[in-house]
């Protein structure tokens, strides 16, 4: 009976000693109040009276959001910027014995740097210069945190809030450039459409210039073509009569006409070329001399 009450008893311890540690934290074991270990995720033995769990400690990456902090700047501006630190713990066992409150010492930390900071700018470098300010604090606030077993990952301005008086005077401002903005947009555009509509207008002028050379190019044409066939009808007229009158001639040639009638058939030539217009006939010389070229042909053959 006594042998199965002492392996109950050490059963009982045996059980209160298994401790498991569960994934993304570490346990900082002490040993007669002296650091001995940091336990990782898994099963663990803890000897009773002896050993003790020191601090558990989260592993993965935390946030630390800080309240609103009053701050100075260059210009004698008092403005509320709230921050937030992003951070994770590299060192458990530093993370336990290198500072009594880490996050607290982390906010301190954080609202020193961030009044040094802006101590040393105006309100519109402060307001327009974020990515700068971020950097800095994130420089010196990880390289202090250092000893302390965290990892200082990033650092943000969540708030800038100047005086109710400042962001009054801003807000005219920003409406002034906006009305500015505005203006200079509209005179654009006009200017825009004034200069689009003349070079439409010029364009159209062009155009209707271009389509009445062409219409005044093609109407001589048409009238230079017209011209050439006129003349080309009339040369063919006059060719035809010609024709018709050597033939003529040619006939009464064959006939043995004399002298009389071949001026006769001349003058009625002459009375057809004139068409019956003229009232006055002038002979050339040639033509009364055109009897005497027929009989000399006619010797000839």
């Amino acid at each position: 009976m006594p042998v199965l009450i002492v392996l109950a008893v050490l059963v009982v311890i045996l059980l209160c000693s298994i401790r498991i540690v569960p994934q993304a934290n570490a346990y900082v074991i002490e040993r007669l109040g002296r650091y001995k270990s940091t336990w990782s995720a898994g099963i663990h033995i803890l000897i009773p009276i002896l050993d003790r769990i020191s601090r558990k400690v989260l592993i993965k990456e935390q946030v630390a959001d800080f309240a609103p902090q009053p701050v100075i700047t260059k210009d004698n501006v008092t403005m509320q910027i709230d921050s937030i630190v992003y951070f994770k713990i590299f060192n458990p066992q530093l993370y336990t014995y290198g500072v009594e409150n880490p996050i607290v010492a982390i906010e301190n930390l954080t609202a020193t740097t961030l009044r040094n900071i802006i101590g040393d700018m105006t309100l519109d470098e402060t307001l327009t210069s974020r990515d700068q300010i971020n950097s800095k604090m994130l420089e010196t606030i990880d390289a202090a945190t250092d000893p302390w077993g965290i990892k200082i990952n990033r650092v943000e301005l969540k708030n800038i809030n100047p005086p109710a008086a400042i962001r009054e005077s801003m807000e005219k401002q920003m409406k002034a450039e906006r009305e500015k903005r505005a203006a200079i947009l509209t005179a654009e555009g006009e200017k825009q459409s004034m200069i689009l509509e003349a070079q439409g207008r010029k364009e159209s002028a062009v155009l209707n210039a271009e389509a009445e050379k062409q219409a005044t190019i093609l109407a001589a044409e048409a009238q230079k073509e017209k011209e050439i066939k006129e003349a080309e009808g009339k040369a063919e007229a006059i060719r035809a009569i010609q024709d018709a009158n050597a033939y003529g001639i040619e006939k009464l040639k064959q006939a043995g006409a004399d002298m009389t009638v071949l001026r006769l058939k001349s003058l009625e030539t002459l009375e057809k070329v004139a068409d019956g217009q003229a009232t006055k006939i002038i002979v050339p010389s040639e033509i009364q001399n055109l009897a005497g070229l027929v009989e000399s042909v006619k010797e000839i053959k």
